[in-house]
């Protein structure tokens, strides 16, 4: 006989489903890893070394998502907050210690994403030698597009990405400035973190970074993976 059903304290909490373009179909998320200062302008411009050292990761939460349509909730205590355009990947297997020339095979696809940061809470942080979470994790942080399957595209190694607010280019850069191409990145995640599908990875973001107000209208994309628009509330 099988073991009865535990008895729970409260409801089990929805998962985070990203849509997949033109299908049915949803990505149940696991984990979100994010990588840090993985475009050499933007390295630069935050006042890091714009040179290949080795690759530093922080995480959001699953919720942080915000799959379209939803917009981006301005968050309550800061008074800065910056967008950061990245491409997303997305898992479809796991494991731990992934050869680079492997990774691409635990690839089920890529999406654009936004990074919003609270950048004076970062400041705070860094300065205080704390960790970033209250910068980057809090609520309706990780606006992203539908999911594009690799079965469709392939890998994209070069596509423009770009970022728009109010109709003015903030950001513009091509996928292939990465300091850490995406295989060497799900390789270096592997190393740390058991890897597992339904884990995506927020890749970094090329120069141009900066705040956003109330009212804003954001309009991103990645040339042959996805665009998504959205606005500040």
């Amino acid at each position: 006989m099988s073991a009865a059903a535990p008895s729970l304290t409260h409801a089990l909490p929805l998962p985070m489903l990203l849509p997949v373009a033109g299908e049915e179909r949803m990505f149940p998320v696991r984990r979100v890893y994010c990588v840090g200062r993985n475009y050499a302008d933007h390295a630069l411009e935050m006042g890091g070394d714009p040179n290949r050292e080795p690759p530093f990761f922080f995480q959001k939460n699953p919720d942080n998502l915000v799959p379209p349509p939803g917009d981006f909730p301005y968050p309550s205590q800061s008074a800065d907050v910056h967008h950061e355009a990245e491409l997303l990947v997305a898992l479809k297997r796991g494991g731990t210690n992934i050869p680079a020339e492997e990774a691409l095979d635990h690839i089920f696809g890529y999406a654009v994403a936004i990074d919003f940061t609270r950048r004076d809470r970062q400041a705070e942080a860094k300065k205080a030698g704390r960790p970033w979470e209250v910068a980057k994790a809090f609520e309706g942080s990780a606006p992203c597009s539908a999911l594009m399957p690799a079965a469709r595209i392939g890998h994209p190694a070069e596509a423009a990405i770009w970022l728009d607010v109010n109709g003015s280019r903030r950001q513009s850069g091509n996928i292939s400035s990465m300091i850490w191409q995406v295989p060497e990145i799900v390789s270096a995640l592997s190393g740390l973190f058991e890897l597992a599908a339904g884990d995506v990875i927020l890749t970094g973001t090329p120069a141009g970074v900066g705040p956003v107000v109330r009212g804003d209208r954001i309009e991103c994309g990645i040339d042959g993976i996805g665009r998504r628009s959205l606005t500040v509330i």
